[in-house]
């Protein structure tokens, strides 16, 4: 018996039985089941809310072989789309391949989505992300795309893969990835401390300072790889920076490029190295050379996707001479009061070059910890790390400084396509001086305009509601602000129940005053007439924030 099935199996029970509103449109018990397990996968992967990936959701009929799709943010005139594709087996003593016949349905899919000239039959959920797409890579913009084929059974077979290999399409912007029930099961487990021992090289330099220990030294490439195989992942669980493959990051490209090269023996000097935490280490400090380090708990919190691409780099191509090869490594031994708060501070520090997920490493600061006390006497839950918590009273941090950023801030297309950045550059902005009042109004009226656009029959009437919610949400705030004679800065908690309750019984009027003010300002910057602006079109006018010196309210 394989136990990851059985608690997979168990979890996405639960998750029908907790959310019936996501899947009130599916009758069949056992549709219900595999969508709920696309859900999980989603979040698992892409290490988002539960709630958060039903949004990604776009399974049914007509939608290309794409169960759910994620466009993250886009710089450097690239942006990265996960592709989803999952398959549920309801026998969980049989171990089955993943379809060739799925494999197929999706590769050809690709070379239709990622072209705005070629039409796509699609239903209403995959229809405004395809659009979106296509408005992206008519400005320029190009896509680099991972397909996770998610089951709870085995990879595709070679038939399968032959489909992949004759799509041709270019290594450095689609990659294929299986996804299955015990990847998810590891993600979900809590890691164990990782003992190890690295093997230095050549002279190394050790020094007790401020009460701490610290070494640095070189590190042939061939050992980080051995690491990484032997610990896997794991090493990387304090470390707030995914590793995004060799196809989505020309920095990992450019890592592969060196170490496969005539220069590979100058790695040392090309790459920032790698730095890592420690709860103890210990070494033979007699002994000149080549130093074996034994390390207590470690963890890698700056240069994961340089290991992980060593890793790679290396697996692919197995006969190559590495024995000149090094990388930096610098080794920090942190233990006593206050260490998790140092902690973060070194790993915000260290990982300072790219937008990157600061939430979990927020979690800790003054801030997140007063607004978590603040909420609670409201009461709502603040999670200020994820869980796989989804009752409405709860509110991951994640959406309340989107929700914020959109609302009160009035920033809202850069909250919705810079969400990397609202616990990075945008943090303070975020929340500097936000209380609990504040963020909980904001979150409600978010979750409400984000619940209408997903509404197929305002959608027909309303083109622009899959791309405007954080405008309407930000629009509604101020209405409703506005309509009841108090400033922002004054809503308080004297306030709260006021405020919430003449938003809750007047949710409609709000939401159509609001859609109000954005059709008015549509028609005043697309003279032509907003009846006959393409999806594509009206993606980007919200996505650049055009309509925003349009919008009276």
């Amino acid at each position: 018996m394989d136990i990851s099935k059985h608690i997979i199996d168990q979890r996405i029970k639960k998750i029908v039985t907790e959310n019936p509103s996501w899947f009130e449109k599916i009758g069949d018990e056992q549709q219900k089941l595999s969508k709920a397990f696309v859900c999980l996968s989603v979040s698992s992967y892409l290490n988002v809310e539960l709630s958060e990936a039903a949004g990604y959701l776009t399974e049914g009929g007509n939608d290309a072989g794409i169960d759910a799709i994620f466009i993250g943010d886009f710089n450097d005139f690239e942006f990265p789309v996960t592709i989803f594709q999952g398959k549920y087996v309801f026998d969980l003593e049989k171990d089955s391949n993943f379809p060739a016949n799925s494999v197929q349905k999706v590769v050809s899919s690709i070379a239709s989505v990622f072209d705005p000239q070629k039409p796509v039959l699609m239903n209403k959920e995959l229809k405004p992300k395809v659009e979106e797409i296509r408005s992206l890579i008519s400005d320029g913009y190009v896509p680099t795309i991972r397909c996770i084929f998610t089951n709870n059974g085995l990879s595709w077979n070679v038939e399968g893969q032959q489909h992949i290999n004759n799509a041709g399409y270019p290594a450095e912007q689609v990659q294929f990835e299986h996804f299955n029930h015990s990847d998810i099961v590891d993600l979900l487990q809590t890691k164990k401390d990782i003992n190890a021992t690295i093997k230095l090289a050549g002279k190394s330099f050790q020094e007790d300072f401020n009460f701490k220990r610290v070494l640095i030294g070189k590190v042939n490439v061939t050992e980080i790889a051995t690491l990484f195989e032997n610990h896997g992942d794991a090493i990387l669980e304090r470390n707030i920076r995914r590793y995004l493959g060799l196809n989505k990051n020309r920095v990992n490209e450019a890592i592969k490029g060196t170490i496969l090269s005539s220069k590979k023996d100058n790695f040392y000097f090309y790459n920032n190295g790698i730095t890592m935490i420690c709860r103890k280490f210990s070494h033979n400090a007699l002994q000149a050379n080549d130093w074996s380090v034994k390390v207590e708990n470690l963890q890698i919190i700056n240069g994961g996707q340089t290991c992980k691409t060593i890793q790679h780099t290396l697996n692919e191509n197995p006969s190559g001479d590495y024995s000149q090869v090094f990388v930096l490594v610098r080794l920090y031994e942190l233990s006593g009061d206050g260490i998790d708060d140092l902690i973060n501070d070194v790993t915000i520090a260290t990982n300072s070059q790219s937008p990157v997920d600061l939430r979990d490493l927020r979690a800790n600061d003054s801030i997140q910890i007063n607004l978590e006390k603040d909420i609670e006497v409201l009461g709502y839950t603040y999670k200020r790390k994820k869980d796989g918590s989804t009752s409405g009273d709860v509110i991951p941090s994640s959406v309340a400084a989107e929700a914020i950023y959109s609302i009160w801030c009035k920033k809202p297309h850069l909250a919705k396509f810079q969400r990397n950045e609202l616990f990075g550059k945008f943090y303070e902005e975020v929340f500097k001086n936000i209380n609990g009042v504040q963020l909980v109004l904001a979150v409600l009226i978010y979750r409400f305009c984000d619940n209408q656009r997903k509404k197929n029959d305002l959608i027909d009437k309303y083109p622009h509601l899959p791309y405007s919610h954080n405008f309407m949400a930000m629009i509604v705030a101020q209405i409703l602000i506005k309509d009841l004679g108090i400033p922002y800065n004054k809503l308080i908690h004297t306030e709260f129940i006021r405020v919430k309750e003449h938003f809750e019984k007047n949710t409609d009027s709000l939401y159509e005053r609001a859609n109000a003010i954005i059709l008015a300002g549509l028609k005043k910057l697309y003279t032509d007439g907003y009846e006959n602006i393409e999806l594509r079109r009206l993606s980007a006018t919200f996505r650049r924030g055009d309509l925003m010196s349009y919008l009276e309210f």
